[in-house]
């Protein structure tokens, strides 16, 4: 046989599949964990995975930089060098074809060498245990697991601070999540059509569900997601992530009515119509009706803004960006979620 008609019949390698130096000694676990650009929490989210009780031959961590740059390199590089001593893998995986954590995860999952992944963000601080408490909860056969996530929180939050506190009661959340490659790959990961950070994790769930997989939770496995602060406004440019629930529902709308079960924003829906009729009569001359309207427009965007205040910082600069972003929202997540319906070809409002 010839050697061009041997290479022709050597079987594709699996994209899917470990490295080519993945043997027998691979890890037990692969940490994947995305970023872009936030070396200090990064630093902080790898000085706590570089201190698991589960010995460091046993897990590597890859890092995948969706925003490749030096800074961050540098700082893989020096903290894996730190530690390569002990035995300790981490690896830096430059992200390129794709934007957004989604993307990010799918990279990271492909090159590590390990039978189950573990995912966290860039933000955590994983406890001590958390790989061993991961690892156990798999032990019996699951396709995935889920840790519990801790998010601190001051006795009266912001608004953004008391959203973000959402992921403690999540089903499923790649900010501490356990999945197996074998799960991974019938599922062929994660849909980098969510280039944001939102819903990418549920997507995955239930598409591991639709597979068949079974998913346990992992009280023990713990990481602390500490808010980060947000600039002024931050609700408003959130609200194209209505645009992802969009997608979700185009893919699961069995298991989204089910786990998610959100009806449509009818407050939302009456506030745009309201202030679009206002307008119209205005533009009519009839006056009357445009004032009744904006009347009734005022009334709503201020039970909005009483509702997100309950218990919610007192602070004069907070106070000011709710009344401010109460009146915007409406508009914009109906614009999103119509948007996204439009996009995805779903009949979701």
């Amino acid at each position: 046989m010839s050697t061009q008609t041997a290479a022709r019949t050597q079987p594709a390698r699996d994209a899917t599949a470990p490295p080519e130096e993945a043997t027998a000694l691979a890890p037990d676990v692969s940490v994947v964990v995305p970023t872009w650009r936030r070396p200090a929490l990064l630093e902080r989210c790898l000085e706590a995975l570089v201190r698991q009780t589960l010995a460091p031959q046993r897990y590597e961590i890859v890092v995948c930089d969706d925003g490749p740059d030096e800074v961050t390199r540098s700082l893989v590089e020096r903290i894996a060098d730190a530690h390569r001593t002990r035995g300790l893998q981490l690896r830096y995986v430059p992200v390129t074809a794709t934007q957004g954590p989604a993307g990010a995860r799918n990279a990271g999952w492909r090159q590590a060498r390990a039978q189950i992944i573990a995912f966290t963000d860039d933000d955590t601080i994983p406890d001590p245990r958390w790989l061993e408490a991961g690892r156990e909860a798999l032990a019996r056969g699951a396709s995935a697991a889920c840790g519990a996530i801790v998010v601190p929180l001051p006795e009266r939050p912001t608004d953004y601070e008391a959203d973000a506190s959402g992921l403690e009661r999540a089903e499923f959340a790649t900010a501490n999540a356990f999945v197996t490659r074998s799960a991974l790959i019938a599922c062929n990961g994660f849909d980098e059509r969510f280039t944001a950070a939102w819903r990418e994790d549920s997507d995955l769930q239930f598409s591991l569900l639709s597979a068949g997989g079974r998913i346990v939770k992992a009280p023990d496995a713990l990481v602390v997601h500490p808010v980060r602060p947000a600039r002024w406004g931050v609700s408003l440019s959130q609200q194209r992530k209505s645009a992802f629930e969009a997608l979700l529902y185009s893919k699961h709308p069995a298991l989204y009515r089910k786990r998610i079960a959100r009806t449509a924003p009818l407050a939302y829906y009456a506030t745009v119509a309201v202030a679009c009729m206002s307008v119209l009569a205005a533009v009519a001359g009839a006056a009357a009706i445009a004032g009744s309207g904006a009347l009734i427009w005022f009334a709503l965007t201020v039970r909005f803004f009483l509702l997100r205040m309950r218990g919610r910082s007192r602070r004069w600069a907070h106070v000011a960006e709710m009344a401010a972003t109460s009146a915007v929202i409406p508009f914009l997540s109906i614009y999103w979620r119509l948007r996204g319906a439009i996009r995805y070809r779903t009949w979701f409002l």
